[in-house]
């Protein structure tokens, strides 16, 4: 599972993700790209089932770049217990994606192909999403 080996504070506040994703909103690396449309959180499992799928489609073929990183610890309190005593401990990583960021990216496919490898993963993930290409002039939605 994907975490940060060391951070400088165990617990972190929950932040807004208003606005459009302040970098990583073309495809750098690859040819063919996974853009959020929509805000949301996506969890260090999440992710990992993401590249596993990616992964699996690809056959030693392809390359895959992912885009994201869970460096955001979540807290939660334990079941059943009352108000106050403190901010509960962290339990999941997660990675903020906002509006327009490029969540993964793949080289080596062909379009259909490629199409086929991230409409799967954008199955496994909680927010929409649309296929994107290098040259941006064409994009089509995936859902």
């Amino acid at each position: 599972m994907l975490m940060p080996k060391k951070t400088k504070f165990r617990k972190m506040q929950k932040g807004t993700m208003k606005g459009r994703s302040k970098g990583a909103r073309d495809v750098s690396f690859g040819e063919f790209g996974l853009e959020a449309l929509e805000p949301k959180w996506l969890t260090a499992q999440q992710i990992e089932s993401m590249r596993i799928t990616i992964s699996r489609k690809l056959k030693k073929v392809g390359r895959l770049y992912l885009r994201v990183f869970p460096d955001k610890p979540v807290t939660k309190k334990p079941a059943e217990t009352r108000m106050g005593k403190g901010k509960g401990n962290p339990e999941l990583w997660v990675s903020v994606v906002k509006r327009g960021r490029v969540i993964c990216e793949i080289a080596g496919l062909s379009e259909n192909e490629a199409r086929e490898a991230l409409q799967a993963a954008a199955y496994k993930l909680p927010l929409r999403t649309k296929f994107v290409r290098k040259d941006a002039q064409q994009q089509v939605s995936v859902e």
